[in-house]
C-alpha cells in the first residue's frame, strides 16, 4: 500500500459523508469480549423511551467504541498493511464511527425526531402521488 493510498483512506474517514454506505458492524471485539453491536443499536432504536440507565450505557459504549476507533485509525495510519488489510480496517473504522454517530443520535433523541419527520414526509408524498394518479385517471377516462 502506498502512502498516497493510506492518506486517501485516512482523509475519507474525516470527510463529511464518510458514513454513506457504511454499516454498523454485526459484532466487534471490545475489551476482550465479542459485542453484538448491530443488535444493540437496533434494540436501542426500537425503544420508545431511553432511560437514564440506558443513556449511561450508551455513553459508556460510545467511550469504548471511540477508543477502539482511535486505535484502528492509528493502525491504519502507521502499520504496514496490504491494500486489502487497509480497506478492511478502513471499513471497520468507518463502521465504528457510524455506530458512534448513531448512538449519539439515539441518546439525544434526534434519531427519533428524524425518523418521525421522514415518516411524515413519506406519507405526505404518498398522498400527493395518489391524488396525481386519480387526476391522471380522470383525464384519461374523459
Amino acid at each position: 500500500m502506498t502512502e498516497g493510498e493510506r492518506r486517501q483512506l485516512l482523509s475519507a474517514l474525516h470527510s463529511r459523508l464518510f458514513w454513506v454506505g457504511q454499516y454498523i458492524p454485526h459484532s466487534v471485539e471490545l475489551e476482550g469480549k465479542n459485542c453484538p453491536l448491530h443488535e444493540y443499536v437496533w434494540e436501542m432504536i426500537q425503544k420508545e423511551e431511553i432511560t437514564e440507565e440506558e443513556k449511561k450505557q450508551i455513553e459508556n459504549c460510545i467511550e469504548i467504541l471511540s477508543i477502539k476507533e482511535m486505535e484502528d485509525e492509528k493502525e491504519l495510519e502507521e502499520k504496514p498493511l496490504t491494500r486489502e488489510e487497509a480497506r478492511t480496517l478502513y471499513h471497520e473504522t468507518a463502521g465504528l464511527l457510524r455506530t458512534i454517530m448513531d448512538l449519539r443520535e439515539i441518546e439525544d433523541g434526534t434519531m427519533k425526531e428524524n425518523a418521525k419527520r421522514f415518516q411524515e414526509q413519506f406519507l405526505s408524498q404518498r398522498v400527493k402521488d395518489a391524488k396525481l394518479w386519480v387526476e391522471f385517471l380522470k383525464k384519461v377516462k374523459e
